[in-house]
């Protein structure tokens, strides 16, 4: 049995699968804690660490590996172009020949986190030609398949909706103001709520519990992420000509906070279909990023 490796680098844990070559379905998975702090080669001993675990527990020739990883990735190469601050070292990393070097050479394909992440829910959904990937985590990351093709545009890469907008003077982690991610993601959530008059609390999931038990502060700045959330997707999806948007990250574990906002906002900014873009969460769950890797080629 041919088996492919797929690994999810995150600014916090590293996750690995294994799975069939000619099947989807997962046969084992490993997690290890990402030295993002100790600088792009401790990064690589672990993920190659979780492949090598992995594959002595399933008997088969593990014939190819991918990754999706946090930042800028050329996909060429798989050289870390550019990242946030979560990372040390790890901006110049050169993923694909690194890794490879760590496991006997086997071919290695790195690609950005959100890329691998859309093409994972892809194929959970039976491959629709076009497709927005919006991920909500401690920031806010995005991803483009149109016409069957994932797109990577140039040096910033493809897709970045939590880049775009002017809805306010929120700072953004860019250094610039009023973006979607300064509004949706799980970081600006917290800022937010704590600056206009919330308690300190240390996360998201923490003013999402404020927000179930009835705090407005905290319902307000999960409407308001939501309403910005669903004009950024109506504007990229008018643009691209994309009517379907996959959403995943941490923050979608409020959904219920977030859902009547964001498909109201939809609703009131329809495509020139008449009908807005379609939300999707994500069915893959912590898994998906890692699973959409063993599928770059």
């Amino acid at each position: 049995m041919k088996l492919l490796a797929g690994v999810d680098i995150g600014g916090t844990k590293t996750l690995a699968v294994l799975r069939a070559d000619d099947d989807p379905a997962v046969l084992a998975t490993a997690t290890a804690p990402t030295p993002a702090k100790a600088g792009g080669e401790s990064i690589l001993d672990t993920a190659a660490s979780l492949v090598r675990a992995m594959s002595g527990r399933i008997d088969g020739e593990l014939v190819g590996v991918g990754v999706g990883a946090a930042g800028v990735i050329d996909p060429a190469d798989g050289l870390v172009v550019a990242t946030g601050n979560a990372f040390d070292g790890w901006t110049g990393t050169a993923i694909n020949a690194g890794l490879a070097a760590r496991l006997d050479g086997l071919p290695v394909r790195a690609d950005n986190d959100v890329n691998a992440f859309l093409l994972g829910e892809l194929a959970a959904a039976g491959h629709p030609p076009h497709a927005l990937a919006v991920t909500l985590g401690t920031g806010v990351g995005g991803a483009l398949y149109i016409d069957g093709r994932l797109l990577h545009g140039g040096p910033t890469g493809a897709g970045e909706i939590g880049h775009i907008g002017d809805f306010g003077q929120e700072p953004c982690s860019c250094g610039r103001t009023g973006h979607l991610e300064a509004y949706a993601s799980g970081t600006s959530l917290t800022r937010r709520y704590v600056r206009e008059g919330g308690v300190l609390v240390p996360d998201a999931s923490a003013v999402a519990d404020a927000a179930r038990h009835g705090d407005p502060v905290a319902i307000e700045v999960f409407e308001t992420a939501a309403r910005h959330l669903g004009s950024a997707i109506a504007q990229a999806g008018g643009l691209l000509g994309v009517d379907l948007a996959i959403l995943g990250g941490g923050v979608l574990r409020s959904w219920p906070l977030l859902e009547k906002p964001l498909l109201a906002s939809l609703e009131a900014q329809p495509l020139l279909s008449g009908e807005p873009v379609t939300i999707r969460r994500s069915v893959l769950g912590e898994t998906a990023v890692a699973i959409g890797a063993t599928r770059l080629r």
